[in-house]
């Protein structure tokens, strides 16, 4: 068996994270991803630790199931070959500044001319349509940009990033699954078309769903911050020995709660009678919550809780999740002989399908190791490539 988007073809002018992410969601479903890079490769082989010059371990997690090609989109033999390829492939996706691509002479007004149904998918910092088109953008400048350091500065005092590429990836989610939608669209109508993933917008869009809140309305009915997530009392709560996260959140776990932890007065305290007045009162809330959870340890409470059906969890370390029972269980983390790199621990596609499993067909390559392969693929003879 194989994914879902068997026999789909995927052209990938994609680096760093956002696009990268996208297209490896996409391998991992099934479709054929050509990687095009240019001749020094994309910037993440070189990030983070690596046992071979080009091969760092972040480039290895977002690029399995690709094969890589380097061309110089500059040179005439570059572009004939990418424009070969673009005849064959059903996606071409690409993280250029649109004045970039049009330089390039490869816009979606171009290369529809070549495959006029190609699903065109550009992904970048800003829609094209607005002043800020032409400005560059990485992760943390979006989440500048989107409110998000803003709101988590709340909690902290000051503007913060969150401990993760959230805008990158969040993007790279959204385009792969616009570019499913497209490819839906196109079965039905045989009609190719441009898909325009802007980060900034996209991450408004995120952010602002919770963070509206008493905007939302005109005249505004209150802060513009959804007080519950940004109060600074929001935190895993300490315990006699370490740390737990809990989350009782409709009335009757709340009931349950004071129950279990001994404070039954706690029951008929209107700050916690309802939804609407715990939000009213949501610092003292947590901080009731913070000073039970401290008399007791960690598997005390988690005995407790989960026996209750509260939801909880104990606070892990990335490392911790190595020995987490149940990604063990689900074989979630898998040591796998790469070609080059040896013995390395490969992340499981998070989804399951009961029909069209992800597969791994192979493992992130070396640079340019399928410009033969794919290039002959196409046309292109031994002589004409020297």
């Amino acid at each position: 068996m194989s994914g879902p988007l068997k026999g789909i073809r995927v052209l990938d002018l994609t680096a760093v994270v956002m696009g990268p992410y996208c297209t490896l969601m996409l391998g991992d479903m099934g479709a054929d991803v050509i990687k095009v890079e240019n001749l020094s490769g994309d910037g993440t082989r070189y990030l983070g630790p690596t046992k071979n010059e080009g091969m760092g371990s972040l480039f290895l997690h977002l690029n399995r199931n690709k094969r890589s090609i380097t061309l110089d989109l500059k040179s005439e033999k570059g572009k004939e070959i990418l424009l070969a390829l673009t005849k064959e492939v059903d996606v071409f996706v690409h993280t250029m500044r649109p004045h970039t691509m049009e330089k390039l002479g490869l816009s979606y007004e171009d290369l529809k001319k070549v495959n006029n149904k190609l699903i065109y998918c550009g992904m970048y910092g800003f829609s094209k349509d607005g002043p800020y088109s032409k400005k560059p953008a990485y992760d943390d400048i979006i989440q500048g940009a989107s409110g998000i350091a803003a709101a988590q500065g709340q909690i902290s005092g000051e503007p913060q990033y969150l401990a993760t590429v959230l805008a990158d990836k969040t993007a790279g989610l959204v385009g792969m699954s616009s570019i499913i939608a497209a490819l839906y669209h196109r079965e039905k109508s045989g009609e190719g078309q441009e898909i325009e993933v802007p980060m900034f917008e996209t991450m408004v869009s995120y952010s602002m769903i919770e963070h509206m809140y008493g905007e939302t309305f005109t005249p505004p009915l209150g802060s513009i911050y959804y007080s519950r997530v940004t109060s600074k009392n929001r935190k895993p709560y300490k315990t006699k020995d370490g740390y737990i996260g809990v989350m009782i959140y409709n009335d009757k776990q709340w009931q349950t709660f004071f129950q279990v932890s001994g404070h039954s007065e706690l029951q008929d305290d209107e700050r916690f009678k309802n939804m609407k007045n715990r939000s009213a009162n949501i610092d003292f809330v947590y901080q009731a919550v913070e000073e039970i959870i401290s008399t007791k340890t960690t598997e005390d409470w988690l005995e407790i809780l989960e026996s209750s059906d509260i939801p909880c969890t104990r606070i892990n370390s990335p490392k911790d999740l190595f020995d987490d029972p149940h990604l063990k269980e689900i074989d979630f983390f898998r040591e796998v002989e790469h070609p080059s790199e040896g013995i390395i621990k490969d992340i499981k596609f998070p989804v399951n399908f009961s029909n069209t499993p992800a597969v791994v067909n192979r493992y992130a390559p070396n640079l340019g190791e399928h410009n033969e392969e794919v290039f002959k693929e196409v046309g292109f003879s031994d002589k004409e490539l020297k």
